[in-house]
């Protein structure tokens, strides 16, 4: 999630509360017991084109099958695009004043949520025509599928858990780095070693997180990314957002709201 017009002076305090907890927390003693988070950045493999009207919200790769849903009312939509040549297979529209957020595949459904509301859908794989809708409360920022359940996040400290087939509420799990709360989860990406990986909203974190204890095991400054965009490219990109494990290897497509590029990279310590 992200708000489309946030005042400077409230997305600079948001900005500033986050990299405190996540720089300043780990500078003190953790508390007694505390897993101490892994430091990581992003080696960079290549470089790929992406759109540049995309106000990213969610990226998944599925079957060879780049999937990515954006934002803003009127503006958003969900598309499948082939990952090897990047030609469109399949889109689909949201309708005013529906915003889109993140989406996930789950066997031959892509399952899509929006930001305030409450209305997440069902979409067929192949074609994205939407299937159903099923309501839930609260907001709605990230969404990924581990093999037994769905993990979606509200722009909280929490995860919470979804039946795949219901989309029903299941559990939740609070997020805790060095102990303490990590507020603002946005994109999220279940890997393939168990852990959920989140963009940190404002920020140039990632986080790696167990969904069993809430923990973060991970902690990833990516401000390399941008920097690595050329200086005529970053007028008019918004915050890094857009986590997608490439399958069967531990490289990510990473990218952010309106960023002219994709990054395929290795998390590195």
């Amino acid at each position: 999630m992200n708000l489309r017009s946030t005042p400077v002076r409230a997305a600079v305090a948001v900005s500033v509360a986050a990299v405190a907890l996540l720089t300043g927390c780990s500078s003190s003693t953790p508390p007694a017991g505390a897993t101490i988070a892994e430091r990581m950045h992003p080696e960079i493999v290549r470089e790929l084109p992406h759109d540049p009207s995309a106000f990213t919200q969610g990226l998944e790769i599925s079957d060879g099958t780049l999937f990515e849903s954006t934002g803003r009312v009127g503006q958003s939509w969900v598309r499948a695009t082939a990952l090897d040549t990047g030609v469109e297979q399949a889109r689909a529209d949201l309708s005013r004043p529906m915003f889109g957020e993140g989406i996930t595949v789950v066997g031959d459904t892509v399952w899509q949520i929006t930001w305030k509301d409450g209305v997440a859908i069902e979409r067929d794989r192949d074609t994205l025509a939407q299937r159903r809708t099923v309501d839930y409360d609260g907001e709605g920022w990230g969404l990924c599928t581990q093999p037994d359940r769905l993990v979606m996040s509200d722009g909280s400290d929490a995860l919470t858990f979804r039946d795949p087939e219901t989309f029903a509420e299941t559990g939740t799990v609070d997020v805790t780095l060095d102990g303490r709360p990590v507020d603002k989860l946005n994109e999220l990406e279940c890997a393939s070693d168990g852990s959920v990986y989140a963009n940190v909203w404002t920020t140039d974190t990632i986080v790696r997180i167990d969904p069993a204890t809430g923990v973060v095991t991970g902690r990833i400054d990516a401000a390399a990314l941008k920097d690595a965009l050329p200086a005529d490219e970053r007028g008019g990109i918004d915050v890094l957002n857009g986590i997608a494990q490439i399958p069967g290897t531990d490289r990510f497509l990473v990218t952010g709201k309106l960023w002219p590029r994709m990054f395929e990279v290795r998390f590195v310590v």
